[in-house]
């Protein structure tokens, strides 16, 4: 494992953090803001003028904003942190290898956090990382553990106007709370005390790489929480040292579901939990819907058992739990029963899961779908494809939009068009409308009674404003 200087080394240097809007990168450096650094950093999105709110947030933290032309990078004290993968054309990437500033990637610098902690929980897996890391941190805040929290999303129950973007929480340094990445290989910088494994599917890479990163994590954690439902997980359980499974299906999971307990609605949902170490059961209220997130619900309450609080206060805690935004987000119904739902997924099994929630309910489905990516398109898509083919009916429909590109040489000759051929060779109906815009009007123009309409995608901050925009001019 790669030496990296102490906390108290970093902290007493200055941040600065390029592409400082990302979901993974705002967080952290509100965490290392909170524990007493300097911290400036860019962003291209702040550049051309892309959701002004966040960034002006940002600023009201202290936190100062630059050009991303380099002129932030001033001093070799400077503790440089950017994307692996981002490209040494990139001004302030120049300017740091110029002035011999130290580097880390965002995993890196969270693996610090996370490593030197009292203990690090960790939740990782293919789809749910971002909700079960809420759900958690809420549980361990409820119940007056005050965790820090890293997610790469907005946590609701803890927005306020001096953080309106509150997907992170500086709490005290015993408890770190963070969702890790195996997307980029990350995950083997971590060694946590609870580690959860939530599922292991298809999305970056292949799944004999997913297998061989989630066995060496199970492996480096002291406590391994793993989903007895995902048969993908569970063989990996001879890989971990001390257990604690969940599952809704399994009924040899050690917490579970009661059967035939089990009542859901379009917004909201009650089960009993059972905790089968002593046989005890507690009734469960979400504030969501969806099967996936009754499943989300057992894994946090698993892994919060695994970190010592009591199964009765982790599931009376999540009924206060408000959800994430842009995970199932409801922007509103209008007089037309027309419902509006912002949406994070972006892989199959993120899709397949929204989708069959929305499936459970009466209403007819306009899905929009931005890919977060020309090279994620090429990875994954025939079975995106596929997915939206089997989980849509044929009233249904699914519009897609040129893949998001903010710039950068990535190959872009394999974009959208292929994957709506493949949507409606398998027998869906599925539209390539390339301009934003031009999809807007057609969802206004074909919305009617009684349908929801879903924006779904994931690395752009503006499909949320695009989500509200379409509910306002349905309204």
């Amino acid at each position: 494992m790669t030496d990296f200087p102490s906390p108290d080394e970093l902290f007493a240097r200055p941040f600065f953090f390029v592409g400082i809007g990302g979901s993974g990168m705002l967080p952290l450096a509100q965490i290392v803001k909170g524990r007493g650094a300097k911290v400036a950093g860019s962003d291209r999105s702040f550049d051309q003028g892309r959701t002004p709110d966040k960034f002006a947030a940002l600023e009201k933290q202290g936190i100062e904003l630059h050009p991303q032309d380099g002129s932030g990078i001033v001093s070799g004290d400077q503790v440089v942190v950017a994307s692996a993968a981002i490209e040494d054309t990139v001004p302030e990437i120049g300017k740091a290898n110029e002035l011999g500033c130290l580097r880390l990637t965002r995993a890196e610098l969270n693996s610090i956090l996370f490593n030197t902690s009292g203990a690090g929980l960790a939740v990782a897996g293919t789809s749910g990382k971002s909700t079960v890391t809420g759900m958690l941190g809420w549980i361990l805040q409820a119940t007056g553990r005050e965790p820090t929290i890293m997610n790469g999303a907005v946590m609701k129950n803890f927005v306020s106007p001096e953080r309106p973007f509150a997907s992170a929480v500086v709490g005290g340094q015993s408890l770190y709370v963070s969702e890790v990445d195996e997307s980029d290989g990350s995950i083997a910088l971590y060694r946590p005390a609870v580690g959860v494994l939530l599922n292991v599917s298809l999305d970056h890479k292949s799944m004999e790489e997913l297998r061989q990163l989630f066995a060496d994590y199970l492996s480096r954690s002291r406590i391994a929480v793993i989903n007895a439902d995902d048969k993908e997980a569970l063989a990996l359980l001879p890989h971990a040292r001390e257990v604690i499974t969940f599952g809704i299906d399994q009924e040899k999971a050690q917490i579970g579901v009661a059967p035939g307990s089990i009542a859901e609605g379009p917004i909201r949902q009650a089960a009993m939990i059972v905790d089968r170490h002593d046989g005890s059961e507690h009734p469960l209220r979400l504030n969501m819907p969806g099967r996936h997130n009754l499943s989300n619900a057992l894994a946090a309450i698993a892994a919060a058992a695994a970190a010592g609080v009591p199964v009765a206060a982790a599931v009376e805690a999540l009924a206060g739990f408000d959800g994430l935004a842009r995970r199932f987000d409801i922007i509103g119904t209008n007089h037309a029963a027309i419902t509006v739902i912002d949406d994070f997924g972006h892989n199959p099994e993120k899709c397949a899961a929204t989708l069959r929630t929305l499936r459970a309910h009466q209403g007819r489905v306009i899905a929009f779908f931005q890919p977060h990516g020309y090279g994620p398109l090429r990875q994954m898509g025939d079975e995106l494809a596929q997915t939206f083919a089997n989980e849509l009916e044929k009233d249904d429909r699914v519009l897609f939009s040129d893949p998001v590109y903010f710039g950068g040489t990535v190959d872009r000759s394999e974009g959208s068009a292929r994957i709506v051929q493949l949507i409606n060779e398998a027998g869906g109906n599925a539209s390539h409308i390339p301009s934003r815009k031009n999809i807007e009007d057609r969802l206004v123009n074909m919305a009617r009674p009684g349908d929801r309409i879903v924006v779904m995608g994931a690395r752009d901050d503006t499909l949320s404003e695009f989500a509200r925009r379409v509910f306002e001019r349905l309204s």
